[in-house]
């Protein structure tokens, strides 16, 4: 079966949460016979357009972007023409570009959508597009959410619930690098002493202002690893505050998170609205056996991390609580220990990239036979 990937971005333009997803589908619906395309935007798609880990990234020329959406001219004739090759469309929700092209092309093709997150930032437009999404989202085959809390909590996932399943993205740990003597000794230099650890790109979302608020009250270090738009923004309110137990290491290489996330006391991730819909950095967590500390947002997060079972969850923008539960942490290791153990049985049981491959091979199977 051959399958045509579309969203705005992918590899190596660009490695966010969703490019990350769709490479993990490709990589694991490969071993149940499935052969992967992917079609994004790009500035450069000639230099692009390249072959990577089993399977295509074809780009068309993005022209302009205009509210987090990119355009393009000439993605319609390249989507009609893989999409004619292929035997399923996999689309990737939310991009409004995306729902044009579809109707554009009339491709008769079996389609599903993975739908990772309601549209939060550009609220003041949705009512411009609700019309347009609405449609798209009903003449699709089937819709996938990637937590049953997302499908519970959604607005727009409620009304479509009938043709919805659940598919949590899953991640496959011999991707992963094994740290070595030296990661792990770069580890101890780069931070001394007991630590939680936040990894990820430093973006409005994630709650980071309010770790940096907690941090007085914290009895260890406060590790962030990544960069992102507010980096710098971040960096002068722990100066500014004077949280000196706030380290910023910036961006690391692979090895080295992983020597981040197997030293740790536990991970921290404080994303405070609906933008964070499941936060695939909380799933390389549970791989690695470590507690968690979530905040209930109504999204994924607290289907990854289950509050008492593989660690803490707390209210949103709370750094009184939030500071609480790290401290937890530091003055209770055997509970954390437990905590990190239950994550890891949850990782193995729910959250590997077999079991998200065989899934999606399995509604793909479906879906091809019921248009046939």
């Amino acid at each position: 079966m051959k399958v045509l990937h579309f969203f705005k971005t992918y590899w190596p333009d660009s490695f966010g949460g969703v490019e990350r997803t769709i490479h993990a589908i490709a990589q694991s619906t490969a071993r149940h016979g499935v052969e992967t395309e992917v079609l994004s935007l790009s500035r450069a798609p000639d230099e692009n357009t390249q072959r990577l880990d089993g399977h295509m990234a074809q780009k068309a020329r993005l022209d302009f972007e205009l509210a987090s959406t990119g355009f393009s001219r000439g993605v319609f004739r390249k989507f009609a023409k893989l999409a004619e090759s292929a035997d399923l469309i996999h689309y990737h929700f939310p991009w409004p570009f995306m729902d044009l092209v579809h109707f554009h092309a009339r491709h008769g093709k079996p389609t599903v959508v993975t739908y990772h997150s309601d549209i939060v930032k550009q609220r003041l437009l949705l009512p411009f597009y609700r019309p347009l999404m609405l449609r798209f989202l009903k003449d699709v085959g089937a819709v996938v959410a990637t937590s049953p809390d997302y499908l519970r909590s959604s607005p727009v996932l409620k009304a479509f619930e009938a043709k919805s399943t659940v598919i949590p993205i899953g991640i496959d740990e011999q991707a992963y690098p094994t740290p070595n003597e030296a990661d792990n000794s770069w580890c101890r230099s780069a931070v001394e002493g007991p630590f939680v650890l936040f990894v990820g790109v430093l973006r409005y979302y994630k709650g980071l202002d309010v770790l940096i608020q907690a941090a007085d009250k914290v009895r260890c270090k406060i590790v962030i690893a990544g960069s992102g738009p507010i980096e710098q923004e971040l960096r002068l309110q722990a100066k500014t505050l004077r949280r000196d137990n706030v380290i910023f290491l910036g961006e690391v290489s692979e090895p080295q998170k992983m020597a981040l996330l197997h030293n740790c006391l536990g991970f921290v991730f404080p994303s405070n609205q609906r933008s964070e819909a499941y936060g695939l950095s909380l799933v390389e967590a549970a791989m690695c056996g470590k507690p968690m500390i979530s905040c209930e947002i109504g999204t994924g997060t607290s289907y990854v991390n289950t509050a008492g079972e593989t660690g803490l969850v707390v209210p949103p923008s709370n750094p009184e609580r939030l500071a609480e539960a790290i401290n937890q942490f530091v003055d209770s290791p055997d509970e954390a220990a437990d905590l990190g153990r239950a994550a890891r049985d949850r990782y193995v049981r729910l959250f590997t990239a077999d079991r998200m491959g065989e899934a999606y091979a399995d509604l793909y199977h479906r879906l091809d036979d019921h248009q046939r």
